[in-house]
């Protein structure tokens, strides 16, 4: 699950409001767009509040679209600043970007595939029901939101897909029903889920109960959404005689790694478990915001996720992964030896 590290530039070629709290952005990287597969994302580099940092944007659509890479960008007024970062954007801004990747990629060969999408999380799903339509694939989508005035990309998937989208808009019907969704679905199926961890909890349990194997229910997370909205905590490290302070809007391994404590990071997503630190004790309510522990150790809280996870409030005691038989830098307490700076 490594990273290409190779940046390039892009310029936005043009946005447009999908919806009210939605933007989509067109982006034109420099030497053309080349293409990608299912389920793959962007990684962005912004300012916020005069700190770079780096947002994950899933890729719009199986291809690109008139030679532009397409994203989209929930606004959240409680976030950590990037996607403020990104409406504040205008046609012609300058910006660098990854090339695209995929930890979510479509498999082939499933005798019957559902597409789940909660929210924002249709972006990557709208490529996937492209894709699977060319195939002939047997397939739906279901789309579920809090209204149809606030799902993205409703009119164009109703064109694409006919009967074969299921639209749940919440402030209609309710929630959708998990558990008769999936005993429906034909032996062996796949399903692929995106959207806040609320909905991906649900579907891990509905998927568990229905008794179909884990491998697969293929899901991919925002990387930031949880059970509380982000505040001020505090992280302690008694072995390094430390105490860091995590704002709000920044994310606890940022924080400990701005304070000089190296963590070994890589999706920065809660997916691959390479920042997991181990847990001394809590003052307060850890919100687990990764999809790398199973619900029962997010609930014994012996390790936490550094990349997305966070304490509502209160403080986290910790013990990162640093060798006790290495020295520390000089002028650098709590640093490691080749850890992030």
């Amino acid at each position: 699950m490594r990273h290409d590290d190779t940046w390039i530039g892009a310029t936005v070629r043009s946005t447009r409001d999908l919806t009210p709290g939605i933007r989509e952005f067109a982006l034109v990287p420099d030497g053309g767009a080349a293409s990608y597969p299912t389920g793959a994302h962007l990684r962005v580099r912004l300012d916020v509040a005069g700190r770079e940092t780096v947002r994950h944007y899933s890729l719009v659509g199986a291809a690109p679209r008139d030679g532009a890479w397409r994203i989209a960008v929930q606004r959240e007024a409680k976030g950590r600043g990037g996607s403020r970062a990104m409406w504040a954007l205008e046609p012609g801004a300058r910006l660098a970007v990854s090339r695209p990747a995929s930890h979510f990629e479509l498999a082939a060969g499933a005798p019957e595939v559902l597409l789940l999408a909660g929210g924002i999380g249709i972006t990557p799903l709208v490529g996937m029901a492209e894709a699977l339509r060319r195939r002939g694939a047997r397939f739906r989508l279901l789309y579920a939101g809090r209204s149809r005035a606030a799902m993205a990309y409703l009119p164009e998937l109703t064109a694409l897909l006919g009967d074969a989208l299921l639209v749940r808009a919440e402030d209609e019907a309710g929630r959708p029903d998990l558990a008769t969704m999936f005993d429906a679905l034909a032996p062996g199926a796949e399903a692929y889920v995106c959207g806040p961890i609320g909905l991906l909890g649900a579907a891990r349990r509905a998927w568990a109960a229905a008794g179909r194997p884990p491998a697969s229910l293929v899901f991919e997370t925002f990387g930031s959404s949880g059970t509380a909205a982000p505040s001020d905590f505090t992280v302690r490290i008694p072995r390094l005689q430390r105490e860091v302070r995590v704002p709000a809007d920044v994310s606890m391994l940022d924080a400990l790694e701005e304070a000089g404590i190296g963590v070994l990071s890589d999706c920065r997503r809660g997916e691959c478990g390479l920042c997991a630190l181990d847990v001394l004790a809590v003052e307060g309510a850890v919100d687990h915001r990764d999809v790398f522990f199973s619900e029962r150790q997010q609930a014994e809280n012996r390790r936490i996720c550094a990349c997305v996870s966070r304490m509502a409030g209160g403080c986290v005691t910790i013990d990162p992964p640093w060798r006790g038989d290495a020295p520390l830098l000089p002028g650098r307490e709590g640093t490691q030896p080749g850890g992030a700076d």
